[in-house]
């Protein structure tokens, strides 16, 4: 169930029956969209947790994910102070800009690597099963089996063990690296989301 913390009376729509909605990955706290949703859109979206919106150019409502899959799973929208624009919280299912990007707010320069990298990983190893692409190592490992994907997890390790043993900072970084991709292989083979795992992290934080 969607948190909504007000009622649909509430929302300050513009004078076109439109208000901005940001939508927010909840996992990473980055921003992925802005959209604009009137009031069958926002109705919808708390009843599928999924997001509609209102499109200015096509004048009808439009489903994200309808066509590609990579849909938004909807978790809290919550309006603002002003009560004209919704922050909408989302767990999403692939990339969400239509470029193939994880976010459409993609085109900062040489941005800083930050924790959120993991997440944008899942999600483009999400979008390589589902379009499978030729030349990309994920859909050749996904076409390959499970057991060609397990596989790679002690190779990997083991690899990271020698590396350790060497004290060598920059092969532990890149074997860890290593090791962290092909475990997220796992995780989009059985299409698990990443939410669960950091869900699973978080209960052994004591």
């Amino acid at each position: 169930m969607v948190k909504v913390n007000f009622s649909i009376e509430e929302v300050n729509f513009d004078d076109k029956g439109l208000i901005p909605a940001i939508i927010q990955d909840i996992t990473t706290n980055r921003v992925l969209m802005l959209g604009y949703m009137n009031k069958d859109a926002l109705q919808k979206t708390i009843e599928t947790e999924r997001t509609w919106f209102w499109s200015r150019s096509r004048q009808k409502l439009w489903n994200k994910g309808e066509t590609s899959g990579n849909y938004h799973q909807v978790v809290s929208i919550t309006l603002d102070c002003d009560n004209d624009t919704l922050l909408v919280k989302v767990i999403p299912n692939g990339p969400t800009c239509h470029t193939g990007e994880y976010t459409c707010f993609y085109k900062e320069e040489n941005p800083p690597a930050t924790p959120e990298i993991i997440t944008e990983v899942y999600n483009v190893i999400l979008e390589r099963k589902k379009t499978m692409p030729e030349n990309s190592y994920v859909a050749k490992k996904m076409q390959e089996g499970l057991d060609r994907i397990l596989k790679k997890i002690p190779e990997e390790a083991g690899e990271l063990v020698i590396a350790s043993k060497n004290q060598n900072e920059k092969e532990i970084i890149y074997e860890l690296a290593d090791l962290i991709f092909h475990s997220l292989l796992i995780l989009g083979y059985f299409d698990i989301p990443i939410q669960k795992l950091y869900e699973e992290l978080k209960s052994r934080r004591k």
